[in-house]
């Protein structure tokens, strides 16, 4: 391996302990290295070979990635209500989404496209994924009823696909993290052919300290690799720890469709920033480009509106990481996406209220207050003592990030400046090179524990080396680290800042910030993760490391005192220089391994205290069980063991093919999907204002008490017979739903009797037994 292969990967493979000079080559051929027989066994134990194997080095990442998610999985699991595999979600949006499963069935995949009655677009990927479950189960023999396709659906999404992406995510910001560990450097310089042309005598100490100090650093490179991954075990566990997501939109709504798309989310923030960094080094554009392309063009078919979530994120690291031609067009590219996202609702939802924005949102309530909202941000929507330890780790964490971020920005920029100027003062002798190499031994917190300069002799300096000293300066120059931290920061404090607009403040500006995602505080916190999670893991990492530096720096000023007091007396240090660096080299072990176990036991006694510790997810829990159960106190409940009894009974009357015609917000419309009923428009929110809707138009005629303009608006629906059902007055728990007026008509008794009266409606079935007023009638059509 080359040295500017090394530094080109910014990691060292298995065998880069194994890197020697023709020196070194030569002292171990001769059994005369390190002190002889007795000395090459103990070195034995700090060959990275023998701590990380080329295999371990392959599997691990992979082993700690399926653990973690598998974990994951069996915490989503464990938590998804029981209640529901058998009995819908009686909720406001679940119907909508359990009706669109069935018409993929009855039509096939050809309805994705137009999903709702009245035939428009809905993101269909959520439902498609269910159809998908539904149909593999009849391959193999298995009927799999809708709520079943729907809840394993929603399981995979969130159990594997959301943690699978966050795990992505933060090893992405790992790598960038430790790029450029300082082994890559030092085993540059070690294993350089122009280092092994000095003298023999002055070369011999030199490659003795440098393979010393070199097992130091790859100690504290295998510690690193072994966090990262401990990191990366835990990511999947903490990303399905919070109620922000996955469980909060299961029980609002449910808001299945806005919940895959971030649950897909992660996937496509990693592919973007991939592709800032091909942009940014000018290689493999057209690869992250194209996977970049595939990925939105996903998450937009699970969910148009995940696309202001992606560019509020996004901001901080487009602003940070591109050219600014780039910069002014992806700001161009969002103020189109704005603008056509205005004209859109300006088209499609019709209110007198838009030039005032103070008063959108009007039935808005805020439920916390600006303590409260700043607390759950900072604590990503934990409970309890989970809560105050991830805040505490957070704020700890990018605070050490930062300083981190800097002093390495700064100890960067010097080394490029002093290899700079290496290159231009010659060196007269070996001797002055001996000096050098070891007085270029220095602390330095922001790279590593330690960190080494070993400069090539400039007596073999060559136009190579001062192209690749260029690109090495250039390249450090990035400073990575400082603009992730950066740009992390402020994403976090973007949707932070989203978050208190939605649940504390109130007003025109609040309103305007918040529009894009409906002013709904269940959406706006599933982004909480998306950025607390990566802060939280670099911020960790960075504590590590810092704690690691401080503890090495005291242990190797002495050393390095003594190891200079001791060879100033000669120009070339003696084999037994070695010594002074021993108790360096195991300081620093052990100091890495220690901080390596604390972190792993912070890290875990946070991701096992927060499923242990979890009233929030419990209570959302506890919300879905009571909306599932059919034991209401209120008969007028959505769903009761009497309504489904009167709905068994009405599909077993009219047939699955004749149209039934009733209040959606009753109840009536779930006979879609558990007895395959043939219900008109069986979602909440139907739109009077496009004209295909042929719900809006019958609750238009109906109203009316025009007689001839209903007959002659239900009859010619269908060829099969056509009924009205009623089932008592509107539910209680959507009495929020802001257009439930539009459907009075439906049970008016006054109106109804009217119809009656005049032979309109003509009754087949009284279910008065189940409640007041449940009757089934038959429209007077000539069939």
């Amino acid at each position: 391996m080359t040295s500017e292969q090394i530094t080109n990967t910014g990691s060292v493979m298995a065998n880069h302990g194994s890197i020697q000079t023709p020196a070194q080559t030569q002292l171990r051929q001769n059994g005369s290295s390190n002190g002889g027989p007795s000395e090459r066994k103990r070195d034995l134990r700090w060959r990275p070979a023998m701590l990380h194997p080329a295999s371990l080095r392959v599997l691990l990442p992979w082993l700690t990635s399926i653990i973690g998610i598998s974990s994951a999985l069996c915490m989503v699991i464990a938590w998804f209500p029981s209640t529901v595999w058998n009995t819908p979600i009686v909720s406001s949006d679940a119907p909508a989404h359990y009706y669109f499963i069935r018409r993929l069935l009855d039509e096939g995949l050809g309805a994705a496209l137009h999903l709702w009655p009245h035939n428009s677009f809905y993101p269909p990927l959520f439902h498609v994924c269910a159809y998908s479950v539904i149909r593999i189960a009849a391959l193999f023999g298995a009927q799999c009823s809708i709520y079943a396709a729907f809840n394993i659906t929603w399981i995979i999404a969130s159990g594997v696909i959301f943690p699978s992406g966050m795990l992505v995510l933060c090893r992405y910001f790992l790598q960038r993290w430790n790029r450029g560990n300082p082994i890559s450097r030092i085993s540059q310089a070690s294993s350089t052919p122009e280092s092994s042309s000095v003298s023999e005598s002055s070369n011999v100490s030199n490659q003795q300290v440098s393979s010393a100090v070199n097992r130091q650093y790859n100690a504290t490179f295998d510690a690193t690799f072994v966090l990262q991954n401990l990191i990366g075990l835990f990511v999947p566990v903490l990303a399905v720890s919070s109620v922000c997501h996955p469980y909060g939109l299961l029980n609002a709504g449910p808001l299945i469709a806005f919940g895959f798309a971030t649950s897909l989310l992660p996937f496509l923030i990693a592919a973007t920033l991939r592709l800032f960094d091909a942009i940014a080094a000018r290689e493999h554009i057209a690869k992250w480009l194209a996977i970049a392309a595939v990925a939105g063009v996903v998450c937009l078919v699970a969910h148009p509106r995940i696309a202001f979530t992606y560019a509020l994120i996004l901001v901080p690291f487009i602003v940070l990481r591109l050219p600014w031609k780039l910069i002014l067009g992806a700001f161009i590219a969002m103020c189109v996406g704005a603008v056509a996202f205005v004209a859109l609702m300006l088209t499609s939802f019709k209110s007198d209220r838009w030039a005032n924005p103070a008063s959108w949102f009007h039935s808005h309530q805020p439920s916390k207050n600006l303590w409260e909202s700043i607390s759950f941000c900072l604590t990503d929507g934990l409970d309890g003592f989970p809560a105050i330890l991830f805040a505490l780790l957070l704020i700890a964490g990018t605070a050490a990030a930062f300083v981190c971020a800097s002093r390495h920005a700064a100890a960067r920029a010097s080394d490029s400046f002093s290899s700079a100027a290496s290159t231009v003062v010659p060196v007269a002798s070996a001797d002055v090179d001996v000096d050098a190499s070891t007085s270029d031994i220095a602390v330095s917190a922001a790279d590593s524990p330690v960190s080494v300069s070993c400069p090539p002799p400039a007596s073999h300096f060559n136009a190579t080396d001062a192209a690749s000293a260029s690109s090495e300066s250039s390249r450090l120059r990035r400073n990575d680290r400082l603009r992730d931290v950066i740009a992390l920061t402020a994403a976090f404090l973007l949707v932070a800042l989203v978050y208190v607009c939605t649940v504390t403040l109130v007003g025109a500006l609040p309103n305007i910030i918040s529009a894009p995602w409906y002013r709904d505080e269940n959406r706006i916190m599933t982004m909480l993760p998306l950025v607390a999670l990566p802060l939280l893991v670099i911020g960790i990492n960075a504590l590590a490391e810092c704690v690691s530096a401080c503890a090495a720096s005291a242990s190797f000023a002495p050393s390095a005192s003594s190891f200079s007091t001791k060879n100033s007396a000669s120009s070339v240090p003696s084999l037994s220089s070695t010594s002074a660096v021993s108790s360096v080299k195991n300081a620093s072990f052990a100091s890495n391994w220690i901080v390596l176990i604390a972190v792993f036991l912070v890290i875990a006694i946070l991701a096992v205290s927060a499923q242990i510790v979890c009233p929030s997810r419990s209570a959302a829990r506890d919300t879905i069980i009571a909306h599932s159960s059919l034991n209401q106190s209120d008969p007028n409940e959505q769903l009761t063991e009497q309504k489904i009894a009167v709905l068994r009974k009405v599909t077993e009357r009219t047939g699955t093919q004749a149209t039934i015609i009733s209040d959606p917000l009753n109840g009536s419309m779930y006979a879609e999907t558990l007895f395959n009923a043939n219900m008109l428009y069986p979602i909440i929110n139907a739109r009077t204002d496009v004209p295909s809707a042929p719900f809006g138009k019958v609750e238009t005629a109906f109203a009316s008490g025009d007689a001839q303009q209903v007959l002659g608006t239900v009859c010619p629906l269908t060829d099969a017979p056509e009924y009205f059902l009623t089932m008592g007055d509107q539910a209680q728990s959507l009495q929020s739903f802001p257009y439930r007026a539009q459907y009075d008509s439906f049970h008016n008794e006054e109106l109804i009797d009217t119809y009656v009266d005049g032979g309109t409606l003509v009754k087949v079935a009284d279910y008065s037994q189940y409640g007041q007023g449940w009757a089934l009638y038959r429209f007077g059509c000539t069939d």
